[in-house]
């Protein structure tokens, strides 16, 4: 166990697929309720982002856009989902954070087409067309997510992957979708590999103890959000991991807060006016890595 250079991380111990990483270190268990880790970000964060920015960001990016819209329905409800990459290739439905189908998530659903030989990324709507400019806005559309109904969106989505030419299929988020991701290693039979960054689910949504596809997780060190995301959500994630006999990952990276794979030069704007001033474009590209090489681990045919 040894520590890496550049954007060091340290990696807890996996029962499979080996990392060059070192230094093994453990994290903690997650909070009894996902959107309570959360409450502290009206104290501690600034409630001002930019809505012109942001807005004018979002109406470029859709004159332009790479995605195709798709509608996909499951029992009594039909919703929005966006698709980019080639259409055989391996498939990874990639969850939002708390800002709802925003430029970042779409920024991550493109980087992940693009990986290796390329993947079909998509980006299941959870908000129904929903997206918030402000922390308190996105703390209260988090607030009134159905989870087990955002877990039934993933479910849907991962089978229309299965059957839109895409062999196998991955979950991938961030933030309040990394936490949706880890559940959907527990409540999602049909899921191959998942991926989650800086998010926990609850005890009550999925105990990761019962984990059925092999996990990878990334979280920062300096992550503020106890029980959900800080070091010691991730050492019990990692333990609970351990007992459920799946092969898994759970890295950390010193020096980076939460949210530290938001790279784009507005997300990191964001960032900053949220307090988080670290800038590790190393430690990204690390996890990128990381992330390319399990998921073509274990969704390649």
């Amino acid at each position: 166990m040894s520590f890496m250079s550049a954007a060091a991380t340290v990696v807890l111990r996996s029962t499979a697929f080996s990392s060059s990483s070192s230094t093994s270190r453990i994290f903690s268990r997650a909070s009894p309720n996902s959107t309570a880790a959360f409450s502290a970000v009206r104290r501690t964060f600034s409630p001002y982002i930019s809505r012109l920015s942001i807005r004018a960001m979002a109406d470029s990016a859709a004159s332009s856009s790479p995605f195709k819209k798709i509608q996909i329905q499951r029992d009594d409800t039909t919703f929005d989902a966006y698709v980019v990459g080639k259409e055989d290739a391996p498939g990874i439905v990639v969850v939002q954070e708390w800002w709802g189908v925003d430029f970042e998530i779409k920024n991550q659903a493109v980087k992940i087409s693009q990986l290796g030989d390329g993947f079909k990324a998509l980006i299941p709507d959870l908000y129904r067309g929903k997206v918030c400019l402000e922390v308190a806005e996105a703390q209260h559309a988090m607030d009134g997510l159905d989870w087990q109904g955002a877990v039934k969106d993933i479910h849907a989505a991962v089978d229309w992957l299965k059957a839109n030419g895409s062999k196998k299929a991955g979950v991938t988020g961030f933030c309040m979708g990394g936490a949706l991701a880890i559940a959907s290693s527990v409540l999602i039979p049909k899921v191959d590999a998942v991926v989650g960054f800086y998010g926990v689910p609850s005890s009550e949504l999925a105990d990761p103890a019962l984990a059925k596809a092999p996990v990878q997780a990334h979280f920062g060190e300096l992550d503020s959000y106890v029980g959900f995301s800080d070091v010691t959500a991730a050492k019990s994630l990692e333990e609970k991991l351990k007992a459920a006999g799946v092969p898994y990952e759970v890295h950390i990276y010193p020096g980076n807060a939460h949210a530290f794979m938001n790279r784009s030069s507005e997300g990191m704007k964001r960032r900053k006016r949220m307090g988080m001033d670290d800038e590790d474009e190393a430690a990204a590209q690390l996890a990128w890595s990381r992330f390319e090489s399990w998921m073509t681990c274990y969704l390649s045919t």
